[in-house]
């Protein structure tokens, strides 16, 4: 059966005719999959007065690839002529990038919509990204949206795409996880092994590798990467790139376009748009307890740069770290010698109970639990427990390793007074209020 979707006053499907919103006294939205054709009454035009819409995209009905990504509603008919026109299009997206650098969402939006058709999806993971599929709609083209479905996510979560589901009339593409690898990853560390070792390999086998999967069926995409969300790994993104890390449908270097319609607006914005326009979202600072750049090292890795990178993975030379500066700098803190807290580990009666951090100065992950560790030990000066720190990095940490459970960085010990054991924070949650909870239960 062919379908092609034009900018004409109807659609031919198999010699059937629907009749456009212009012919009709109650305007509807013909929703074919995740495309969805919103309408307006004849004469009245965009608000952005755009050209004559038109999807560039002419599938036709052909059995989509068994694989695991996003594939194309449908194939494409490729002419000599289609070819050679596309040769001579290449986009310049370094100049695009500058040329819409002022432009608002909504353009932007309508730009990435226009030029990739039904070859681009909307990255979808709840929260404030609802606004991405909320411009989409206001531009009026169809659009596609995907999720990656990690197998943890809580019911909440799925309550609220369902939601979305409803209000704008789509179907969320989701990806999933590939059942042999995580059924090897739990079997060999657990269930919650990303609490001990960074997250970074259940990132990759539950997120990296399905998103890349996705991608593979794509030629864009279209983030909510905001540059305020991460001034160290943010603040250079463009409204819209090549994709430094994935591939597209394509194949190879330069085969993914990755559109970022929000870059230059605040989160309050954001917000501020979601509650105007009346739609669904979660509740604001979802994932507050995750640091920036822990997000970045799997489903944005491009955003950093070569030498970020290398600490995420602990590649950072001896010599090297001796140039960072120190952090976790407070009176109230006490700065413990391996000496010292090889003497405080072998106390099995404490004068009084102590929370050490096992930390490295140049992690990011430290750096962005600086602040509330030093507020923690503001809060609790002078009611009886001790708050210190371990650089444990360079020659010290086969040490930390082995003596002091040192799984990643930062990691947090718990000394109570009358047990010679240790007893480890488990949790990546390290805003004030949770580890000050951790300390009360324990003292």
């Amino acid at each position: 059966m062919a379908l092609a979707v034009t900018s004409s006053s109807s659609t031919a499907i198999s010699g059937r005719s629907i009749s456009s919103p212009a012919a009709s006294s109650e305007p509807r939205a013909l929703q074919l999959g995740s495309f969805r054709f919103s309408n307006r009454p004849h004469g009245q035009s965009s608000a952005l007065n755009f050209s004559q819409r038109r999807c560039s995209v002419k599938p036709v009905n052909a059995e989509p690839k068994r694989n695991d990504s996003v594939v194309p509603l449908a194939a494409t008919i490729a002419t000599p002529e289609v070819v050679e026109k596309d040769r001579a299009e290449t986009e310049d997206f370094e100049q695009l990038a500058k040329d819409l650098e002022n432009a608002s969402p909504l353009e932007i939006m309508d730009k990435a919509l226009d030029k990739f058709g039904g070859d681009i999806a909307i990255a979808f993971s709840g929260a404030e990204d609802v606004a991405l599929i909320e411009y989409a709609r206001l531009t009026g083209r169809p659009f596609r949206v995907f999720s990656l479905d990690t197998g943890r996510l809580n019911p909440e979560t799925y309550e609220f795409f369902d939601t979305v589901e409803k209000h704008y009339g789509i179907r969320i593409e989701y990806m999933f996880p590939d059942a042999v690898e995580v059924q090897a990853l739990v079997r060999s560390k657990g269930l919650f092994s990303f609490y001990e070792d960074g997250h970074q390999e259940c990132c990759r086998v539950r997120k990296v590798r399905p998103l890349r999967r996705a991608l593979k069926g794509l030629r864009a995409w279209i983030t909510g990467q905001r540059k305020d969300q991460s001034p160290g790994t943010r603040s250079e993104i463009p409204v819209v790139q090549v994709d430094p890390v994935f591939e597209g449908l394509d194949g190879g270097s330069g085969s993914l376009v990755k559109w970022n319609p929000v870059a230059n607006v605040e989160g309050g914005d954001i917000w501020n748009f979601l509650r105007a326009m009346n739609v669904p979202h979660e509740r604001e600072g979802r994932w507050w307890w995750e640091d920036a750049k822990a997000k970045e090292c799997g489903l944005h890795k491009g955003n950093i740069k070569q030498e970020d990178a290398a600490q995420l993975n602990g590649n950072v030379k001896a010599n090297e770290t001796a140039t960072v500066p120190d952090i976790f700098n407070s009176q109230n803190l006490v700065t413990l010698s391996r000496t010292g807290i090889e003497n405080l580990a072998r106390l099995e009666s404490r004068k009084e109970p102590f929370l050490v951090v096992l930390y490295a100065p140049w992690c990011p992950f430290c750096q962005a639990m600086e602040e509330s560790y030093v507020e923690l030990a503001d809060k609790l000066a002078g009611s009886g427990v001790k708050v210190g720190k371990f650089r444990a990095d360079g020659e010290q940490k086969e040490f930390a390793q082995k003596e002091l459970q040192l799984g990643s960085f930062p990691t947090i010990l718990f000394f109570p007074k009358h047990s010679a054991q240790p007893i480890k924070y488990p949790s990546e949650r390290r805003d004030v209020d949770s580890l000050m909870a951790f300390v009360n239960a324990l003292r």
